[in-house]
């Protein structure tokens, strides 16, 4: 699995309906190159099937997990590329240039642990980062009443 499968992962699971010309637009290749891809996604059991998700109970967008990565960028690799490599990312909700020993917090949603695990080595092999530490959120915040 590559960057643009990882992309085609992230379009389908905001939009499992999206077509295969519209998906192409938007990774930068012809309607027939992404076909093959999703069809070799499915074939590989990557994408296992498509489903509808309706009413209140409805998951996050990429699924359950929610995870906080401290990222420690390459000498050589200055913000502006950082952000410019980490925004075709979908799972990444949020970046936030930090103090610390860290350079970046990051806030992503992913599938399972097989899809963090990923998302660091994409992290790591394209994105400049040399260090990561990783922390996984256990459950969602309960909503405070009351003010603060």
């Amino acid at each position: 699995m590559d960057a643009l499968d990882e992309q085609i992962l992230g379009i389908l699971q905001d939009n499992a309906r999206c077509s295969f010309s519209e998906i192409g637009r938007r990774i930068g290749l012809g309607t027939n190159a992404t076909a093959a891809r999703v069809r070799r996604l499915e074939d590989d059991g990557v994408i296992l099937g498509y489903t509808v998700v309706t009413g209140h109970d409805a998951p996050e967008p990429h699924g359950g997990l929610e995870v906080f990565v401290d990222v420690l960028l390459d000498a050589d690799t200055d913000y502006e590329t950082f952000v410019a490599a980490i925004a075709p990312i979908p799972q990444v909700i949020d970046a936030v240039h930090m103090t610390g020993p860290y350079d970046y917090l990051l806030r992503a949603r992913l599938r399972d642990t097989a899809a963090l695990d990923s998302l660091l080595r994409r992290l790591k092999k394209s994105c400049g980062v040399v260090q990561t530490q990783t922390r996984v959120a256990l459950r969602q915040p309960t909503s405070r009443r009351g003010g603060r």
